[in-house]
């Protein structure tokens, strides 16, 4: 039986309860009704922030450059080479004034959080990855605005969870229904958002999962629809395969963009193993100049760059010109994003794919000039298998560039081309996916084992036993009898921070009078040390406790009261709930 603090205040007091309430639904194993309403919340939260940070870019953008917000072609020689160096230098003294806990951002940091972290993200890193990745695209570095989106999506749900004092076995499954929520509503693709948060950032498929975050897909891509409309971004790829006898040349597709997936990795790898440990100021200078000289020959690869993947798909660059393109966007991209600008590694993918799928389709056309697919259909395939090889997500690839196409026929050959590219990648180059390969370098990669795995999803609330009474060392006879009327499990001793169990008390009862003094660290018993967890914890976060300090029980305090116990966790407890 455990202590429940009093209040004169009747309401306050009730609503507190249901809120513990409703946080001990959220750390069982019933959780899911409740987790699936804060994933429809997050999703229509992450959609609005990504709705607001796309605006922060495309508005300005539109009115500085001609014609539309992504033409940066369209402005001179010299704005393409100082608007990236000034960009990167202004982003680069405003960080290094910042503390360093906060220069993390992306997918990368995400993935961090959620492996190492129990999904607790920092809100300074969110807003350095609100502004900063805002200034990257602004200022026409070579970056895209997906991964931004994604931190900020995943941010949104597990600062939601934060906020609202949830147990943390569900501050995983929120982030990801932001990252789910954030991809649709980039892209408008609601599907390839659940598959995203799923294969390359949750790394795991449940049905608990799986529901909250579709409904948060859902959700984000409402948000986007409502402030942009039902837009598809390649509608115009709509040709069908020409010819079986393309399949070749579409395996080709595949193994080309392995050759240039795997380049991508080594390089961004090298980028960030160089980065470690320097200034952040210099890297990002570096950065800007390295961009700025590209942006002088190849203006193309500045800021997003949908509108060269539009004229790739239309066939309106030649073979030599895409090559260069796609050459050159591999490096800015790699380096910049290497050395830790704030922007996103997916959208420049797409982009590098897409010119690589066109090349390989002006070589279709010139060897089979009569049967061969439109360079548009190319364009396509390359786009995922860019995608796919690079960050080892062959599912979310494919579903992406369907809901990006809308176009049915690319499914068949799009499997043969990305599987192509993934095995290529893996077995050829010896390469993991990308942001396994860079938080290795960065020392913060770890694997996740099936034990992990199932004491994460659930809270110490779930299972902890909250029949105990908390004591004094010392009392009386008649007060430990009074003690023992509640047939409590648990005797607390919080000044020593001890348990003791009930039955040893009541043996020792039966040897002494009524109005005896006793000290309960010194009847014959066994005593159990104890620490202190919070209540919003996850059982692999307790289990990781008590093995640090061995110990074999933990008592769980009120996140409202540090003085107040809520229940009793063992490791036996754990185990039980493990082998089940």
């Amino acid at each position: 039986m455990s202590i429940e603090p009093t209040s004169t205040n009747q309401p306050t007091t009730r609503l507190s309860l249901r809120a513990e309430s409703l946080r001990d639904q959220l750390a069982g194993a019933d959780s899911l009704p409740l987790l699936t309403l804060l994933g429809l919340l997050t999703g229509v939260i992450a959609g609005a922030v990504i709705v607001l940070f796309r605006w922060l870019v495309e508005i300005p953008l539109g009115y500085f450059l001609p014609d539309n917000f992504e033409n940066f072609e369209g402005v001179s020689s010299i704005t393409h080479f100082v608007l990236p160096v000034a960009g990167a230098v202004l982003l680069g003294v405003v960080l290094q004034l910042v503390d360093k806990r906060h220069h993390a951002t992306s997918i990368g940091h995400v993935m961090d959080r959620l492996q190492n972290h129990q999904g607790r993200m920092p809100l300074g890193n969110v807003i350095t990855q609100f502004f900063g990745g805002a200034t990257c695209l602004l200022t026409g570095q070579s970056v895209g605005r997906e991964g931004p989106a994604v931190h900020l999506g995943a941010g949104s749900g597990s600062l939601l969870g934060q906020w609202l004092k949830l147990p943390a076995n569900t501050l995983r499954p929120l982030a990801g229904c932001g990252v789910a929520a954030a991809i649709a509503a980039c892209f408008n693709t609601p599907m390839a958002g659940v598959i995203f948060a799923m294969e390359v950032v949750i790394l795991e498929y449940t049905i608990v999962g799986f529901i909250p975050v579709t409904l948060a897909a859902v959700a984000g891509a409402t948000m986007t629809r409502l402030a942009f409309g039902p837009e598809i971004a390649f509608m115009n790829a709509q040709s069908v395969m020409g010819d079986l006898r393309e399949l070749p040349l579409m395996a080709a597709v595949g193994l080309v963009v392995a050759i240039f997936a795997a380049a991508y990795i080594r390089l961004h790898g090298a980028s960030c193993r160089w980065a470690l440990n320097r200034p952040i100021a210099l890297r990002f200078a570096l950065a800007g100049l390295l961009t700025g000289i590209c942006a002088l020959w190849i203006p193309q690869i500045m800021g997003v760059g949908y509108d060269t993947i539009s004229s790739a798909l239309g066939g309106e660059i030649g073979f030599a010109l895409l090559l260069a393109i796609a050459v050159t966007k591999l490096f800015a991209t790699s380096f910049s994003l290497g050395v830790g600008m704030p922007g996103g590694v997916v959208g420049p993918l797409l982009f590098i794919g897409a010119c690589v799928g066109g090349a390989v389709g002006c070589a279709a056309q010139w060897l089979m000039p009569n049967s061969a697919s439109a360079i548009g259909f190319y364009v396509i395939l390359g786009m995922g298998a860019m995608m796919g090889a690079t960050l080892n997500a062959p599912l979310a690839s494919m579903m992406a560039i369907l809901e990006l196409t809308y176009n049915p026929n690319i499914i068949f050959p799009s499997m043969l081309v990305v599987i192509a590219a993934c095995l290529t990648t893996r077995w050829v180059f010896k390469c993991d996916g990308l942001f396994q390969h860079v938080l290795r370098i960065q020392g913060k990669f770890r694997s996740a084992e099936a034990m992990e795995q199932l004491l994460s999803r659930t809270g110490v609330r779930g299972i902890m036993d909250r029949h105990l009474v908390v004591s004094d060392n010392l009392l009386d006879a008649n007060a430990a009898q009074q003690l023992l009327s509640h047939h409590p499990h648990w005797i607390l001793l919080r000044e020593s921070s001890q348990l003791l169990q009930p039955a040893d008390l009541h043996a020792h009862l039966q040897d002494i009078d009524a109005n005896d003094k006793l000290n309960l660290q010194e009847i014959p018993a066994r005593r159990y040390d104890l620490a202190r967890i919070p209540a919003d914890a996850n059982l692999f976060e307790a289990l990781e406790l008590m093995n640090h300090q061995q110990l074999d029980a933990l008592w769980v305090e009120s996140l409202n009261d540090t003085h107040q116990p809520l229940g009793i966790i063992t490791r036996s407890k754990i185990n039980d709930y493990y082998r089940i």
